[in-house]
């Protein structure tokens, strides 16, 4: 059932990327000659030196956040990238030169954070302000934010609840006065992201090589007697050959194993074996030993 949403939800970004980016199939060149058209030369390029010097279990994630500004800036304009904020908040060009963080999103990554920024923008274009936000890990939908003084019933309000994620408020009667219910059939996003959230999906973990690159990072290879472990221990846990392949040699071949299996990782036994091969990956020996042994104490 795991296997068949994930499909699902492939299928549903490849949909979505034709769409906001006209690609079939999005790879990180054509990802970022599309930037260049968009952003220009000098903010491409950064991008991807940041992406360059991510991890490489992570670096599909950077990439995702390029598309999530291609389609932003493409919604809101270069200006955008100038604007000021007033205050101390910088403008996102002098946050993507300098790696400034800006709140509320500085446990993100720079090209994480400008996503982030830009999705919200794009909400807030489109939709109005929210007037307040909430977590929907708790899906109670009854009295979850504050309402303004001249709120009467029926009235449809704006909440945020993710970067670029809305969903809308219906003011209704109460004991006493009046609250609200979360109306959870009007969640929706921005397109920035939109393309964000897809071009991780339809693209996956990898390979992504970047134009130019050289060496290609992917072809390092890798601990052949760690990586056997835990080939072996994906195997018997439930991922077929097809998935993880007959044997790792380098980085492009455990970078390509976990994105087949990744409907598998995110269930809770699998996040040693995920950890695990994030530092396979990396190289950094003492990581690794740390994993191992992680991993050698699962189920």
């Amino acid at each position: 059932m795991r296997e068949f949403r994930a499909e699902d939800a492939r299928s549903e970004a490849r949909r979505l990327i034709r769409d906001l980016l006209g690609e079939e199939h999005p790879t990180s060149a054509s990802l970022l000659d599309g930037a260049r058209a968009v952003l220009g030369d000098d903010r491409t390029a950064r991008c991807a030196e940041l992406a360059q010097g991510a991890p490489l279990t992570r670096r599909s994630c950077e990439l995702a956040a390029v598309a999530g500004l291609i389609v932003g800036t493409a919604v809101l304009g270069e200006d955008w990238w100038s604007a000021g904020r007033g205050g101390k908040i910088p403008a996102p060009d002098e946050v993507l030169a300098c790696s400034t963080a800006v709140e509320p999103w500085t446990d993100l990554t720079v090209l994480e954070m400008l996503a982030a920024w830009i999705a919200d923008d794009a909400a807030d274009a489109a939709w109005g302000a929210p007037i307040g936000s909430v977590d929907l890990n708790s899906w109670r939908a009854e009295d979850r934010i504050d309402l303004p003084g001249d709120a009467v019933p029926g009235d449809r309000l704006v909440v945020a609840f993710d970067s670029g994620g809305r969903v809308d408020a219906v003011v209704v009667e109460r004991a006493g006065g009046v609250g609200t219910d979360l109306d959870f059939t009007s969640l929706r996003y921005s397109r920035p992201a939109e393309a964000q959230w897809s071009w991780g999906v339809a693209a996956g973990l990898g390979p992504h090589p970047l134009p130019g690159e050289h060496p290609d990072p992917y072809t390092v290879t890798v601990d052949h007697d760690a990586g056997e472990v835990l080939r072996r221990w994906a195997l018997r846990h439930g991922a077929g050959v097809e998935l993880v392949g007959e044997r790792w040699r380098d980085r492009a071949d455990v970078v390509a194993a976990v994105e087949h299996v990744d409907w598998m990782w995110r269930s809770g036994e699998w996040f040693a074996w995920w950890r695990a091969t994030s530092a396979l990956v990396s190289g950094d020996p003492l990581d690794l030993a740390a994993r191992m042994r992680d991993i050698s104490s699962a189920p």
